[in-house]
């Protein structure tokens, strides 16, 4: 039997998911040559890639059977049921079935209301086929409506999943040899609102790495500026296994197209987060999200944003030029012209690039924990791409000095039991 092959786009949350439909594919056995495609809706040109990767698959396996599910799928199943390529499309909850690939193929769409869905139930999974990390689902969903973000509609409203099973999955994990576990969600900061007792992330953090000790490495995901709260301040202050690169949905730096974005905090709140994090943990690496040419955006507002790279301190910079995505409410108002929005999206990247080259220059000299992913390369403490020598082998971690930074890339060499 020929197992599913999954294409994955898109977020760290469809990466776990594609890992349990992977699980759930092998353990059905349906003797079909099948091909699932994870779509993403997060921008238009996340939606193109998947309908071009549709039509080259179908052309390179005229016989498989290709099913189509992820956000887009959720919230535009009629568009790819309408390419010739498609057998089927399922959405962010039938996907997550055991028996997914038992809807009969007569039932070309199967994509239910996403916002009726209430509970995210935990799947646990035995390992990522070649990662030597590990996500974890701890969240679903997002009760916020920015003006310019479609995924709610895609997954819904925030849902936790209790904390003992998350504690249960990463146990399972850590057994099957992996050093590195990644906490992952739509809006991961607000884990815990829905569960009886309100618990926080911070909470979360602090139970999985007690009742987990064999746990090298704990990340968290992108994190809202306006969740972060005084309980998971600690965790950050306290646990070292917590890793100290912290990736922030800021969006954008100027106050005016914030609250356009109907986002809930304000540039100084960017600013004093970061310091804080800083006061709380020495050499923290900061990253964030940021549009360039959200709609009313004039120069001046998009140089705030510029500026607040260095104010902030940020030096690992995820840069979307503006996509509108229909019925959302930035879908309607004014466009920055489409070869402004290019050209400050590159500035901004620009920015981030000899930001991130800055603070490779501050390693130079100093010893990391490197995770080796392959070939001899991995990432360290502050998601810092590493290239060792030799073949270390994958799923290690290696104490190394680094030698020298080039091209967004660190140099070490092992230390080996001297150190």
């Amino acid at each position: 039997m020929s197992e599913a092959r999954i294409v994955t786009f898109g977020c760290r949350l469809n990466a776990y998911e594609s890992e349990v439909m992977r699980e759930h594919a092998r353990a059905a056995e349906s003797g079909v040559e099948t091909i699932i495609v994870n779509t993403c809706a997060v921008t238009a040109e996340a939606e193109r890639q998947a309908r071009q990767s549709i039509r080259r698959l179908r052309r390179d396996n005229p016989q498989a059977r290709i099913v189509v599910t992820g956000c887009a799928a959720q919230v535009n199943p009629g568009r790819f049921a309408a390419m010739d390529e498609v057998d089927q499309v399922l959405g962010n909850a039938e996907k997550m079935r055991p028996d997914m690939l038992a809807v009969p193929p007569a039932e070309r769409i199967v994509v239910t209301d996403i916002f009726q869905v209430r509970e995210t139930a935990l799947h646990l999974v035995s390992g990522f086929e070649g990662r030597a990390r590990a996500f974890v689902e701890v969240q679903q969903g997002c009760d916020h409506r920015c003006t310019f973000c479609i995924i709610p509609f895609g997954r819904g409203n925030n849902r936790s999943v209790p904390m003992g099973r998350v504690v249960e999955q990463v146990r399972a994990l850590v057994g099957q040899g992996f050093s590195e576990v990644v906490l992952t969600g739509v809006d991961v900061t607000a884990y815990g609102a829905d569960l009886p007792g309100r618990p926080g992330l911070g909470q979360l953090v602090r139970r999985l790495l007690a009742q987990v000790p064999d746990l090298p490495r704990l990340r968290l995901s992108s994190l809202d500026p306006v969740e972060v709260d005084d309980d998971l301040l600690r965790a950050i202050a306290e646990e070292d296994r917590l890793m100290p690169h912290f990736h922030l949905s800021v969006q954008a730096g100027d106050d005016t197209i914030l609250k356009r974005m109907k986002r809930r905090h304000l540039r100084a709140d960017v600013v004093a987060l970061a310091g804080r994090l800083r006061a709380l943990r020495g050499d923290v690496a900061l990253g964030a999200d940021i549009i360039a040419g959200f709609p009313t955006e004039d120069e001046a507002m998009f140089r705030r944003s510029l500026d607040l790279v260095g104010e902030a301190g940020l030096t690992h910079l995820h840069v979307f030029p503006f996509s509108s995505r229909p019925g959302t409410p930035a879908a309607r108002m004014p466009k920055v012209p489409g070869d402004e929005v290019k050209a400050r999206a590159a500035r901004l990247r620009a920015r981030g690039e000899a930001a991130l080259a800055d603070f490779l220059a501050t390693r130079i000299g100093r010893t990391v924990s490197v995770l080796v992913e392959r070939d001899g390369t991995g990432f360290c403490e502050h998601y810092l791409p590493v290239r060792l020598p030799g073949s270390p082998p994958e799923g290690t971690i290696v104490r190394a000095r680094v030698t020298a930074g080039a091209d967004g890339v660190l140099s070490a060499e092992p230390l080996g039991d001297k150190a």
